[in-house]
């Protein structure tokens, strides 16, 4: 796959980016590079190869999932203008 100046434009134009016709020729020969890089990658055989999500070999560590109300419901509603029941109040809005 090669890009010529006219995907370049429409890039640019998709993009809303100014680009002018000398940057249109750099952009094409730098494109055009990224896109022969991408080919070499593809012919490389990674059959086996597990996917990774980082160069380092890491796991997360998880915890439980559990609900609860933070345990600083007071620090919290402190700077409201006012709460109830730990709780902010606010004015009705909908009658």
């Amino acid at each position: 796959m090669s890009v010529d100046k006219n995907t370049v434009a429409k890039i640019a134009r998709l993009a809303r980016i100014r680009v002018d016709e000398k940057q249109q020729e750099e952009l094409t020969g730098e494109l055009n590079q990224i896109l022969g890089w991408i080919e070499q990658l593809s012919e490389l055989d990674t059959d086996g190869v597990e996917p990774m999500t980082s160069v380092v070999e890491m796991t997360q560590p998880l915890r439980e999932d559990v609900v609860n109300d933070g345990y600083y419901v007071d620090r919290v509603t402190k700077n409201a203008p006012e709460s109830a029941h730990g709780f902010y109040a606010v004015p009705k809005v909908v009658e």
